[in-house]
């Protein structure tokens, strides 16, 4: 019996560090093992600004999350955002050496592999590499791999994910100060996507907007193809520091009543309800009321939408998002926020909780906010799974050419040894047959 695989998502982000521990069921959901949460006070809009003290929220959230589990954590799959993020579309093409026999996972891999070496700005690095849809010989197979045919000429169109070198190396510095290592990094929207959209509404069309503590990720998706990537800067946390200076407050009074008493839409609230916020130093408490309190998040909220917006139209003048927009992520639990997303892009909008792709509905982990590190963890698997795919593959040819080459040394050891030719003429046969005849020559002249 194989032992158990466990792969561990570390999500870093600007409000908090979650690590989350699962395994993989017989029905192909995540078991989550346990779970650890820290406060994230190093990170700002996605991107390391303090070393130390995101080395210490990871080693807490790491600890919480090896005690629940019971299980040492020695590496994990990172996430990352932060608005350096950008994508860029390219195309590879790849020629076969031998046309008639069979395409195979290594030569995929080459071909993937080959657009890391495609030139970045100064500073700038790949992340990540994804095969949007392939060709053999001039025909496409869409999006499914050509593993299998046979062909000449193997192309692909690829969506590739740039960051910046600087913010790749501090959060590889963290994870290694944390003593642990790194096993892949993922774009952290796309590892939303992957808890909280289904196939249906990838292949119908759908854009996924995770709205974190300080930035807003966006992924696209369409015919079950990844068609755009970005990050907007804006997040919670903007809207935390409008309420502190719009009602003269401090910041965690203001992220208080933004989580218990907000409201997107403010339309909503009434005057009458008001929350009345302690002063400072014996200073007279403030009133403010939730219908104020809800026109400053609503404003914010809406230039996010608008940006979103207008990502989106990027490709959606070419492709029709038939299902909408997925939000998720903390900033998502917002009340009426569902009703605001609507109305300023005219798209149907639903909230999206990770629940479907655990195995057991754990009420902590199903809410938003969690959807990244959820994500992590089954991309993880995904990638895990593909390269056991991929070297049992590589084994199985290496296997067959061996096994071709013993097969030819032994077929050449039993062939029988075919007698030397001769060379020229026998002229001792022919002088001992003429003398025979004639007996001009004795024997000893012709020896």
């Amino acid at each position: 019996m194989s032992e158990p695989v466990y792969i561990v998502g570390l999500d870093i982000g600007t409000t908090k560090i979650a690590c989350i521990v699962g395994e993989k069921d017989s029905n192909g959901k995540i078991k989550i093992l346990g779970h650890g949460k820290a406060e994230s006070t190093g990170v700002k809009r996605g991107m390391v600004i303090n070393i130390e003290e995101t080395v210490n929220a990871i080693k807490l959230a790491v600890a919480q999350a090896s005690e629940q589990s019971k299980i040492e954590i020695k590496s994990v799959n990172v996430g990352i955002a932060g608005h350096h993020i950008k994508s860029l579309q390219n195309r590879g093409m790849l020629i076969r050496e031998n046309a008639n026999t069979v395409i195979t996972d290594e030569e995929l891999y080459n071909l993937r592999n080959n657009m890391y070496r495609i030139g970045t700005s100064p500073g700038e690095e790949i992340i990540n590499v994804i095969p949007q849809e392939y060709f053999v010989d001039g025909e496409t197979t869409g999006n499914k791999t050509p593993r299998g045919m046979v062909g000449n000429k193997i192309e692909a169109n690829f969506h590739i994910i740039v960051g910046q070198s600087a913010a790749v190396r501090n959060i590889l510095t963290c994870i290694n100060l944390a003593g642990l290592e790194m096993d892949y990094m993922f774009l952290e929207p796309i590892a939303s996507a992957s808890a909280v959209l289904c196939e249906d509404e990838k292949e119908a069309g759908v854009a996924i907007v995770d709205i974190g503590g300080g930035t807003t990720d966006i992924a696209v998706f369409y015919d079950s193809i990844i068609c755009h990537t970005a990050v907007i800067p804006f997040g919670g946390n903007i809207i935390t520091d409008d309420i502190r200076q719009g009602c003269s407050i401090l910041k965690k009074q203001a992220e208080e009543i933004k989580v218990r008493f907000g409201s997107a839409v403010a339309m909503e609230n009434s005057e009458d309800e008001v929350v009345s916020i302690p002063g400072i130093h014996g200073r007279p408490a403030k009133e403010i009321s939730f219908k104020n309190l809800s026109y400053i998040i609503q404003a914010r909220l809406e230039e996010i939408f608008d940006l979103v917006k207008f990502e989106i139209e990027k490709v959606n003048s070419v492709h029709k998002l038939a299902t909408g927009i997925v939000l998720t992520g903390g900033g998502s639990m917002m009340k009426h926020i569902a009703q605001l997303a609507e109305f300023k892009t005219g798209m149907e909008v639903r909230l999206g909780n990770p629940n479907e792709s655990l195995a057991k509905d754990k009420e902590e982990l199903s809410c938003p906010m969690y959807s990244t590190g959820i994500g992590l963890v089954l991309e993880g698997f995904a990638k895990y799974e593909n390269d056991i795919n991929r070297v049992a593959s590589l084994n199985k040819e290496i296997k067959k050419e061996t096994v071709s080459q013993v097969q030819e040394n032994d077929t050449e050891k039993e062939l029988p040894e075919k007698p030397a030719k001769k060379r020229g003429f026998d002229i001792r046969g022919i002088i001992t047959n003429f003398s025979n005849r004639t007996g001009l020559f004795r024997q000893e002249d012709i020896d």
